[in-house]
């Protein structure tokens, strides 16, 4: 039988998002949509819920989020659905629902929202989390991986974040292969070694070793080849070009030769923003190339990249900028008033923050109330205001007090 007195709580690794974090939330999720506008992405929301295939074929059935991480169930229609654990599949999918990779042309979006994974719940890592990406379709131009590189940038220093960015290349269907080999014939000396994880990765998906977090394989894997020493011409002539590029624009990188990413679909550039700023958890924005996916997901050969910002991570180190915006208090003195302050109320929130206080108070605890909101100007209105078409406000900063005339006001 139900125990209806046992109080319900948040799942494990989930949380509201409330308060002073709820304002940083809508304050990035705001500012960052505003910066990808103005590299020319449009907004794009994708269902919550998808069919599992959709992550087993472009995510990759040997990542460690398509083995042990999706929260995967049956619908009572039968289907074999998840709840998505990363973004860009869902928007690779609409592209090729949508037929727009027969179309041609160039598509770009930014999406915004949350993500699941079942994983050990820790600080920066929660079962349910949120990412803000951008995706970009039909070009292939390495100063497309350049712009995006700057439009991260763009981001982190609007939220005066410090970051050092990590690049790497991952070859393509040309020198991949060679280097999956050499790799694997490393690997195999020491496989006994390696941990569990990697032990199975040297099978299913052997570049993913070198991204395993594992102190003793880290060691183990420090003379391995590396990628970048394999690139065929075309891939190597890319990342030199981006390294031009980005050298050109003074945006400073190191290179690590390990850096894979954590999902199968990624080719020749890929790049992650670290910081040092949030504990162990240092990652703060990736992405790189994925020309292969919409063919992946059944489409026509169509160039792709794209990034993610885990957006959790980065609301300890955002702090809302200075420039004041006005949050309005008004309140009443007296019943009588309150049809005005009504009035007001409607046509000040056309363009300020406005909240409104029904019950008729004195100064102090009309005051006492703003300040708990956090408004910044109380606009104070009773029978005799009313009577001489004025509106008593303060400034809850400077201090500064006026009565104002109400058409004025």
């Amino acid at each position: 039988m139900l125990n209806s007195t046992k109080t319900i709580q948040s799942l494990r690794g989930m949380k509201d998002i409330v308060g002073s974090e709820s304002e940083l939330f809508t304050y990035f999720i705001e500012n960052a949509s505003k910066i990808a506008q103005k590299y020319g992405f449009s907004y794009i929301e994708t269902p919550l819920l998808e069919e599992t295939a959709l992550f087993k074929r472009s995510v990759g059935e040997s990542s460690d989020i398509v083995n042990k991480e999706m929260y995967q169930f049956i619908d009572k229609g039968e289907n074999d659905v998840c709840l998505r654990p990363e973004g860009t599949a869902g928007v690779v999918r609409h592209f090729v629902e949508k037929k727009l990779d027969r179309a041609g042309g160039t598509y770009k979006w930014y999406y915004y929202g949350p993500m699941f994974r079942y994983e050990r719940p820790q600080k920066g890592r929660l079962r349910e989390f949120h990412q803000f990406g951008c995706e970009v379709f039909g070009i292939a131009n390495v100063y497309e991986d350049a712009n995006i590189i700057m439009l991260i940038r763009e981001i982190l220093e609007y939220f005066d974040i410090g970051f050092t960015l990590k690049l790497n290349s991952l070859g393509c269907v040309l020198c991949m292969p060679q280097y999956k080999n050499n790799l694997v014939n490393h690997l195999n000396s020491f496989k006994s070694e390696l941990c569990e994880d990697c032990n199975r990765r040297v099978d299913t998906n052997p570049i993913r070793v070198l991204d395993c977090k594992n102190e003793k394989c880290q060691t183990l894997l420090k003379d391995a080849p590396k990628i970048t020493n394999s690139l065929c011409s075309s891939c190597n002539s890319d990342f030199e070009k981006l390294k031009e590029i980005l050298d050109f624009n003074k945006i400073n990188y190191e290179i690590d030769s390990n850096l894979v990413r954590g999902l199968d679909y990624y080719n020749k550039t890929a790049f992650e923003f670290v910081s040092n700023e949030i504990g162990a958890q240092s990652a703060i924005a990736g992405g790189g190339r994925y020309d292969r996916l919409v063919e992946f997901l059944g489409g026509k050969s169509t160039a792709g990249i794209g990034f993610a910002i885990g957006i959790e991570r980065l609301l300890e180190l955002v702090k809302i900028k200075k420039e004041e915006k006005e949050f309005l208090y008004i309140g009443v003195l007296d019943e009588i008033s309150l049809n005005k302050a009504f009035e007001i109320a409607i046509k000040k929130r056309k363009t300020t923050k406005t909240y409104i206080e029904y019950t008729p108070r004195g100064f102090a605890k009309h005051f006492g109330i703003a300040q708990k909101l956090g408004c910044n100007i109380v606009a104070l209105i009773g029978e005799k205001e009313l009577e001489n078409g004025i509106i008593y406000t303060k400034n809850l900063n400077t201090k500064e007090e006026n009565n104002i005339i109400l058409e004025d006001f």
